[in-house]
């Protein structure tokens, strides 16, 4: 039989104490600030990331059905303003015959900015690992454009994937006299479809971004952390933009704008906070979780008067 560790055991038992010393261990290394670079550089890296993706994927998938794919699974990151965010989108993709050297370079450079912000903050919450080890500067600047490439490949097959599900649903079966439309299937393989996805995504972040090897369970249990607060979280976002928000009438054109920061400055905040639990996991099953959390420190030493001659 498998071997048990009695302090995992000891976390299911007492979830709560556990998830309280995450958010101790993470208000100690000034997790909302670290949240708010990387949604910030998110922000810049999301539109050139997004077209650069559309423009290697369009030479072998139509263009509309990419952009309508991305629309659907954009709304699991930005809710409710994925249709602006894609509009955008087009309207730049229809003059792409004008994207030179320059900008073709600059939108590459834009779109790693986030990785290597997240890489930082994640140095941060993994501290224990980066004292250990440190990552080479090389891997550290290819990092991003290969984890660029992946998710290109990855957005590919879950376009081939969904566009077969919804070419499903446009069926039927018939059976004794009796027909049942195969939509509601369809939609439902279809969230299911986008969940695994962001789990594939979560998890893969955690399996790259920090220092050292992190083995696959650890990096499920902080994805799956993060998508279980990052779905409840979206669908309150959804109501609240659609019944309660008055965003548009404070902040006008910049709306899409402000909103997208507010929803990546969450999102980042999950992101971050599941890195969180998997270090603090990390501390439990090390046996270290009496120990204060040693968070990262910029400031000098308190040093004591000079000894005298």
């Amino acid at each position: 039989m498998p071997h048990f560790d009695p302090r995992a055991a000891d976390i299911l038992k007492h979830p709560g104490a556990f998830m309280l010393g995450a958010l101790k261990a993470f208000r100690a290394n000034q997790g909302l600030l670290l949240a708010g670079a990387v949604a910030y550089y998110a922000l810049l890296s999301i539109v050139p990331l997004l077209i650069l993706i559309v423009i290697a994927l369009s030479k072998f998938i139509d263009q509309a059905e990419l952009l309508e794919t991305l629309g659907r699974y954009l709304e699991w990151v930005v809710p409710s303003q994925s249709k602006s965010i894609v509009h955008e989108l087009s309207n730049f993709l229809d003059h792409r015959d004008f994207i030179g050297w320059i900008l073709l370079l600059t939108m590459i450079f834009f779109s790693s900015l986030a990785f290597t912000v997240l890489e930082n903050a994640m140095s941060v919450i993994f501290l224990h690992r980066v004292a250990v080890r440190r990552r080479r500067y090389l891997v550290s600047v290819l990092m991003p454009y290969v984890y660029i490439i992946t998710l290109g490949f990855g957005f590919l097959l879950i376009t081939l994937v969904s566009n077969s599900l919804e070419a499903m649903g446009e069926h039927s079966i018939q059976f004794l006299g009796y027909t049942w439309g195969l939509t509601r299937i369809s939609s439902v393989l279809l969230y299911l479809l986008g969940l695994f996805g962001e789990i594939c995504v979560l998890t893969s972040v955690y399996l790259v971004m920090p220092v050292g090897r992190l083995s696959i369970r650890h990096a499920l249990i902080g994805g799956i952390t993060a998508t279980i607060l990052w779905e409840a979280t979206r669908h309150v976002l959804v109501w609240y933009f659609a019944r309660l928000s008055q965003v548009s009438v404070l902040y006008g054109s910049l709306t899409t704008a402000i909103v997208v920061l507010l929803t990546m400055e969450i999102g980042a905040t999950l992101l971050l906070f599941g890195a969180q639990v998997i270090s603090e996991y990390e501390r439990v099953i090390a046996g270290k979780q009496d120990e204060p959390p040693k968070p990262l420190r910029t400031d000098p030493p308190v040093t004591g008067p000079p000894a005298p001659n």
